[in-house]
């Protein structure tokens, strides 16, 4: 593989996967991609960036791409149809305390065009689309994965970075712990003006009936527009239910373009094990979440940032293996007990419409975008989710 010092393999052409090829490679660790697809996924899928996600970005060269190509997002929207209250809470508190202070919207697939381009210029980094993997093994100094077309390769480790459906999270025998939900998701692009109607550019409808994500993606007023329904209803009919939704969403009169949907079921479920010897899970591979709050990809990104710093003190020889138990026991700990309970707080505030519960919500937020403190404190509390020694010094 070109390299010295280590090889390894990373299953999956996600975001998770393409940034941990990113981060090792920029090491000069011989990385191939192994992606079952013959291109990116560009079905709508996680779009929204924290502030805190940017930092990681940046610090593997990939930021002001993403923000050329993004959308700045300086405050978050909150709205409720049932009294026609909006609140919005604006991240100017944290401007001077961190970094980056704006959260960025930008599709998945478009980040992952990004990262493709820096990976080409890393002679050690190779992307091998078509290449599904359907097994796993490991000897004491190596990890091998068998691909459908009967080839085996093998390096020094497997990343598992390949989605909810894992095929490395299967062949190692791993459970998926916890639960589905009984709603279906439906993530739809549609082109509209929203900001001309009183909506910000990220935003969380809070209603029994129109309980949605809407947020702003690209610079040519594409939107996406999620919403949940029963999963019991047939799926060849969606488009019939986006017209619906959209028409009771919209002011009266007003129609959207639909550019595209993605539908898809809801979890909140953990591998039993991060890490089984010299193979390794990350992102959706190890964890699933529902997508309120975008804690998915947020998790998944700071898995990022924990193994590819505990992976390269083991190639380094500057930490023996035990370091990525340390990286499966915290990353596992920091989805179940902070990422995947903030996403089901904002799912059920969303999506579910208890009154009582909206209600509570809005005095918060209400407090919260006319306390500069506590507004401050409101935006820091995503970093619950990264590991402490990565955390802004605010913290």
């Amino acid at each position: 593989m070109g390299s010295s010092r280590a090889s390894v393999l990373v299953v999956g052409a996600g975001p998770v996967g393409l940034l941990t090829a990113l981060a090792l490679g920029r090491a000069d660790v011989a990385v191939t991609v192994l992606e079952r697809g013959k291109s990116l996924n560009d079905s709508p899928r996680a779009a929204v960036y924290h502030w805190c996600v940017l930092e990681v970005l940046d610090k593997l060269g990939v930021r002001e791409a993403a923000e050329a190509e993004g959308v700045i997002v300086r405050a978050n929207a909150f709205h409720r149809p049932s009294t026609g209250e909006s609140v919005q809470v604006s991240q100017d508190a944290i401007a001077g305390v961190v970094p980056f202070p704006y959260n960025l919207n930008l599709g998945q697939d478009a980040l992952g065009e990004i990262v493709l381009r820096h990976l080409a210029r890393l002679p050690a980094v190779e992307v091998d689309w078509g290449a599904e993997v359907v097994g796993v093994s490991q000897e004491a100094d190596s990890a091998s994965v068998t691909l459908a077309d009967g080839r085996v390769l093998s390096a020094d480790w497997v990343v598992g970075a390949d989605g909810g459906r894992s095929a490395v999270r299967k062949a190692l025998g791993l459970d998926f712990e916890g639960m589905t939900w009984g709603d279906r998701f439906v993530a739809t692009n549609v082109r509209f003006d929203f900001e001309a109607f009183g909506y910000g550019r990220a935003n969380m409808v809070m209603d029994a009936e129109l309980g949605c994500i809407v947020a702003l993606l690209d610079r040519e007023n594409l939107w996406r527009v999620t919403f949940a329904e029963s999963e019991e209803l047939a799926e060849e009919t969606i488009p019939e239910r986006i017209d619906a939704f959209l028409s009771r969403l919209l002011p009266a009169g007003e129609r959207a373009e639909l550019v595209q949907y993605s539908p898809y079921h809801m979890h909140q479920r953990s591998a039993s094990s991060y890490r089984v010897g010299r193979i390794l899970l990350a992102g959706d591979a190890a964890h699933l979440t529902n997508p309120t709050g975008a804690m998915g990809l947020t998790t998944g990104v700071f898995d990022v940032e924990l193994l590819a710093d505990r992976l390269l003190a083991v190639i380094s020889g500057a930490e023996g293996d035990s370091a990525l138990d340390d990286y499966a026991r915290r990353r596992r700990t920091a989805f179940l007990e902070h990422a995947s309970p903030a996403a089901t707080r904002f799912k059920h505030l969303v999506y579910d419409g208890v009154q009582s519960d909206i209600d509570e919500a809005f005095e918060l937020y209400r407090r919260v975008a006319a306390d500069p403190v506590a507004s401050r404190d409101f935006f820091l509390g995503i970093q619950s989710v990264r590991e402490p020694e990565f955390r802004s010094a605010a913290l």
